[in-house]
This record gives structure tokens, C-alpha cells and sequence, in this order.
């Protein structure tokens, strides 16, 4: 009897390198990780970047690992695939060699430059929209690259995602997937093309047309794996490389989020929740939805950037105490604090949290917040502060989504290394007042991308049954009417008050900070 196909799928993060090898049941059959150390390294601060084969020979010891280990069934495996991190760009030279390190998408430079032509100028003021636009061209790194390293930005042959550059790496074709499209880049999200130079966001990018490349839709082939590809990495010369998306794409088919009812959230560095729906829906003002993996379909998310990245901001400032224990006792410091949620009682007695410690495009003067603090708080309050305003923003992304989609959810299914937390799992579930679901394994990215390249190869007749086959409910958290009556009211009576009210002093205090 012959071994169930096989995908060999690559999910390359913020913080780590994956290798699974995915049957068609949704099984991880083999995993190889690499832990980057260091992730990215800082030349000022804010700043975050990696030597391009930093993360080739992530890929190759991942998959040469894979191989060592599970040999017997390397010949089962009928596709690759890969997703990565977003908005991390690279610089090719004529020959497709990169010109510099890679910059990170939680670089936070900016270029001097925010003008813009005279009549978006115009267009910008009439829609109130000016500042945000004005933002947008600074954080665009392809806007800090032609003023900053100009005669590099002109051996620019090619600006590409780091998804495109990994393709090429593979398959020796420099294209890329529409859904693995997102950044600071030209592109449309509704036409999931490149813009076109008439268009009205075109000018916030000082990319030019000829160092763009071809983009095509998940499920099509790229190539196949090149024999210098195959002597580096051990994967068989030949195999299909079949283009998915990026990891929150993947991890939103991943979760089986095929329609508005289910939302999906992740509790990652960036923290964020999403619907699927098929029509172009932007979740707020002027900000795109993301195409969805399924065609003709869009992914309306909302981010908050610092999510989680707050829980590693309290361990690193608050919890040395807890990260001792931990080693000690050979669990994560997240392990034990995340005990101490059930002694802290729902809302923090009246500790509230804004997680927006990174200013946005619909909000560029942010910055984070804390109020109610009384004698009666402790560290462990903050700590339930940080879940339960991460929750309360993520919950006003929702609640605009929902309106603008005019779709309800009735379910959420997370991911994310948050969503390994029960305790965090309820508050989430209280909080939303929603049914929330954690399917079989964590490794959320990988099971989507796999899915993909399962259908492409004729496995699946759908994503749907894809789905049906792959993505299994194991634990499901049902909310508490009472705590989640008491969520509602703070968020209707404090939460939803708190940015409009400190906005003006946000305001004031950059403009002091800036002298």
C-alpha cells in the first residue's frame, strides 16, 4: 500500500525558520525548526535587519534536516510550497543577486520625503486623509532606499518581496503569488495587480514600473525545484513549486476561515483578526483589505501591531522573578503568568490598556496608554491589562469590519503563540461574547499553505474539502454571559473613549518630543 502524498511546506517568520512535511489529513508528519539567533540585527535604533542568506541556509538546514530524519519518506512528497513574513523587501541587481540586507517589516525608519504631487495633495486634504498619506510615503522603505542609498536604489534592478526572492531561490523564476502581495509596495488591492501610473496611490511609492515583476494566483505552479535548489536544500530536482500566500493568508485558510461567520485571529508579534469575504470591503477608512488566497476573494484585517509583542515587552521590563522560576522548573515564564490571570478578576478593577504603543495610518500621533491605576494594582493586573486591551482592540477592529462587510461572525478560531494560553483563550472567548476555537495543531501557516498545493495537485476538488479534510476542531471555548456583559460595558463606556480624549495631548506631547 503506498504512503499518503506529502507536502513539503516552508513557513518562514519573524523569529524562527519551519519545515513540515503535511499529509492530507493535516498531520504534521515531520517538523524542522532553526530558531534565528539573532533575528535581525539594529545599526540605530528602530531599525531591524538580516543578511539575505541568513535565511537560505535557515531553509536548507530546515530541509536537509527534515530529510536526514525522515528519509523513508521524502519520495511521497508531491509539492513544495513556502510563505513568509510581509512587507520585507529585497534589492536584486541585474543578476538577481541581492545589493543589501534585507529590511525587516518591523523596521521603523523614515524617510524625510512626504510630498506628494499637487493634486493628491488636494484630493488627500478634501478627504481629510492628508496626514495619513503623508505617513504612508515616509514608512515606505523603497522611499528611504532613493533618498538615502541613491546609487544603490538605481542598481535596483528588481524590488521584490522576500516571498518573490525565495521563489526564485527554488525555481530560478522571480514571480510571485497575488495573496503574498503586501507591503509598502505599488500595488492594487482591488485590481490584485501592480498599480498603474494614473493611479491615485502610485506616487506614495518611488518604486518604478520595470523593477516590479510578474505576480500570478495561489495555486499555479511557479517552477519546479532547480538542480542548484536540490543540491543545497536535498529537496528532489523537479518537484512543483506550487505559489499560496503569505503566512497570515495561510494562516487564515489554515484556520478554515472560508467565510464572514468566522473570524480569525492571531496572537502573534503582531496581533491581528480577519474575515474572508467576496467582495473588496476595507475594514477601516482608506486602509485595502488583503487578497484572500481563494480567487476573487478579499481577507479585510485589521492589525495591532505591538499585539503580543507586549506580552515580551512585560516579560523582558516585569517578570524577571518568573523567568527565573521558569528555567528552573523547565516551562516558559508565559507558563506561569499566564496561571496568574484566573486571580485577577475580569476588567482589572478598572485597569484599562491601549495597545497602540506604534503609531498607524489611521492613527499617526498614537501612542499607548494605561488609566485607573490604584493602590490595590500589581504586576499580575498589568500583565491581565495587556490580553484584555490587546482583546478590546481587536474587538473594535471587528466590530468595524462587520459593519462595513455588513457580514456577522458568530465564530472565532485562533492562532498564534497566545492562543497555546486556555486562560487566554477564555478571556478572548468572554470578551467577544463568540464561540472561540483552537483546531489541532499550532502550526496554523503550514496546514494552509499545504492545503493549497493539495488542490493545485488534484487532491482536493476545493478549498472547502480541502478544509473538511485538513482542519480539525480540538478544543472550543464557550463564553460566559455575565464577564462578557461586563467586557461590553467597558469597552461601550471607557475603551471606545480613550484614544479620542488623549489624542490632542498625543498630539501636543510629538510636537514637544520633536523640539
Amino acid at each position: 500500500m503506498a504512503n499518503d502524498p506529502l507536502i513539503l511546506t516552508f513557513d518562514m517568520g519573524t523569529q524562527s525558520a519551519r519545515a513540515l512535511l503535511v499529509d492530507s489529513r493535516g498531520t504534521i508528519v515531520a517538523k524542522a525548526q532553526r530558531v534565528y539567533d539573532p533575528p535581525y540585527y539594529s545599526l540605530q535604533p528602530g531599525w531591524a535587519e538580516q543578511r539575505p542568506e541568513f535565511y537560505w541556509d535557515a531553509v536548507c538546514a530546515c530541509s536537509r534536516e527534515l530529510q536526514k530524519q525522515h528519509g523513508e519518506r521524502w519520495g511521497d512528497v508531491i509539492a513544495v510550497t513556502t510563505s513568509t513574513v510581509r512587507d520585507t523587501c529585497v534589492c536584486l541587481d541585474k543578476d538577481r543577486r541581492p545589493l543589501r540586507d534585507i529590511i525587516l517589516w518591523l523596521d521603523s525608519r523614515e524617510s524625510s520625503n512626504d510630498q506628494l504631487p499637487r493634486s493628491q495633495r488636494i484630493i488627500a486634504a478634501l478627504l481629510g486623509k492628508a496626514e495619513t498619506m503623508r505617513l504612508q510615503r515616509r514608512v515606505g522603505v523603497c522611499n528611504w532606499l532613493a533618498e538615502h542609498e541613491p546609487e544603490l536604489w538605481a542598481k535596483t534592478d528588481k524590488y521584490v518581496l522576500f516571498s518573490a526572492w525565495l521563489t526564485y531561490r527554488l525555481c530560478g523564476n522571480l514571480i510571485d503569488a497575488v495573496p503574498s502581495t503586501v507591503g509598502h509596495v505599488p500595488f492594487g488591492y482591488k485590481s490584485r495587480t501592480w498599480l498603474q501610473p494614473g493611479d491615485f496611490t502610485r506616487p506614495l511609492f518611488d518604486v518604478r514600473d520595470d523593477q516590479l515583476y510578474p505576480l500570478t494566483e495561489s495555486g499555479a505552479v511557479f517552477g519546479t525545484i532547480t538542480k542548484e535548489a536540490a543540491a543545497q536544500t536535498g529537496i528532489p530536482e523537479g518537484l512543483p513549486l506550487i505559489a499560496t500566500g503569505s503566512d497570515k493568508s495561510c494562516e487564515v485558510l489554515g484556520l478554515g476561515c472560508l467565510t464572514p461567520e468566522k473570524a480569525a485571529l492571531s496572537f502573534g508579534t503582531t496581533a491581528t483578526i480577519a474575515v474572508t469575504v467576496p467582495r473588496y470591503v476595507e475594514p477601516l477608512p482608506f486602509i485595502p483589505p488583503y487578497p484572500s488566497i481563494l480567487h476573487g476573494h478579499y481577507t479585510p484585517e485589521v492589525e495591532i501591531y505591538r499585539g503580543y509583542w507586549l506580552i515580551s515587552w512585560f516579560k523582558r521590563e516585569f517578570a524577571a522573578l518568573e523567568t527565573a522560576q521558569a528555567e528552573a522548573l523547565g516551562v516558559t515564564p508565559e507558563d506561569l503568568l499566564n496561571q496568574h490571570l484566573r486571580e485577577i478578576p475580569p476588567g482589572c478593577q478598572g485597569l484599562i490598556l491601549h495597545p497602540y504603543f506604534t503609531p498607524g495610518l489611521i492613527m499617526p500621533h498614537a501612542r499607548g496608554s494605561v488609566i485607573g491605576f490604584s493602590d490595590s494594582h500589581t504586576r499580575m493586573h498589568l500583565y491581565r491589562a495587556i490580553i484584555e486591551g490587546i482583546n478590546f482592540a481587536l474587538m473594535e477592529g471587528l466590530q468595524s469590519v462587520q459593519k462595513r462587510s455588513k457580514q456577522k461572525t458568530e465564530g472565532l478560531f485562533v492562532a498564534g503563540g497566545g492562543s497555546r494560553s486556555p486562560e487566554i483563550c477564555q478571556i478572548t472567548a468572554n470578551m467577544f461574547g463568540l464561540p472561540l476555537h483552537r483546531i489541532h495543531t499550532h502550526e496554523v501557516t503550514g496546514i494552509g499553505s499545504s492545503l493549497v498545493a493539495f488542490v493545485a495537485q488534484g487532491v482536493f476538488s476545493s478549498y472547502q474539502a480541502g478544509v473538511d479534510a485538513m482542519v480539525h476542531i480540538q478544543d472550543a471555548f464557550q463564553p460566559d454571559p455575565a464577564e462578557h456583559a461586563l467586557y461590553q460595558t467597558l469597552y461601550d463606556q471607557i475603551y471606545a473613549e480613550v484614544f479620542d480624549r488623549l489624542e490632542p495631548l498625543f498630539c501636543v506631547m510629538d510636537g514637544i518630543m520633536k523640539k
